[in-house]
């Protein structure tokens, strides 16, 4: 894994810090050196890994920026995306990443171990089972937004920052999708943000904390 490969992140996010790309640069390293033993990501993608993994975990800081001092909880992080991407570039930020299965849970402690990353708290748990609550929920295409939200839907905080609430990455057409939630929400494409076929159907899906007021 070539350093220069995290270059482009830098092209659509120019106030990365020089210490910040040697984070992605070598997050894209330990992912790809996981992934060969826990299969956390899709093998065919390790090749784009921060085309497809690393700048797409990142899209949605094209939407919201998340306050120092706020919180941000990972449902379903996997191997840690898009949460350990998201505590690289906002290092004053809490996240907390969860996921039900234990050895990817394992993989998202060592890997925020070797970066450094004293904001990142990773636990096996499910979301319903998390009691703190958060300013912002982060998730890569989990479950149906329906079922997705059910999960979460008392994980905010009550009285908390602009722009509070869920920013789930998705692709595809979501229209029946978003219908059968009934969810107040916006929809951001994120071709309007990169240019590279890859996001040409992805989407940032925000529902923010009352969607049903």
């Amino acid at each position: 894994m070539k350093a220069t490969s995290v270059e482009i992140l830098t092209k659509y996010f120019p106030e990365i810090t020089p210490e910040q790309l040697q984070q992605f640069a070598q997050l894209a390293e330990l992912l790809v050196d996981w992934n060969a033993k826990i299969n956390v990501i899709s093998r065919k993608d390790t090749e784009n890994i921060v085309e497809n993994h690393i700048l797409h975990s990142l899209a949605i800081a094209k939407v919201v920026t998340f306050p120092a001092g706020t919180s941000v909880m990972d449902v379903g992080t996997g191997g840690g995306l898009p949460g350990l991407p998201l505590a690289i570039l906002f290092p004053e930020v809490k996240f907390h990443l969860v996921d039900s299965i234990g050895k990817k849970i394992h993989v998202v402690q060592e890997i925020a171990h070797e970066l450094h990353l004293h904001n990142v708290k990773a636990t096996q748990t499910r979301a319903e089972q998390v009691h703190d609550k958060y300013d912002f929920i982060v998730s890569r295409a989990v479950a149906r937004l329906a079922t997705f939200y059910q999960w979460i839907q008392f994980s905010f905080k009550k009285e908390s920052v602009p722009e509070q609430g869920l920013y789930y990455l998705k692709g595809g057409d979501l229209t029946e999708e978003l219908a059968e939630s009934g969810l107040v929400h916006q929809v951001y494409d994120l071709n309007n943000y990169f240019s590279e076929e890859f996001f040409e159907t992805k989407k940032v899906v925000y529902v923010p904390q009352h969607p049903t007021a």
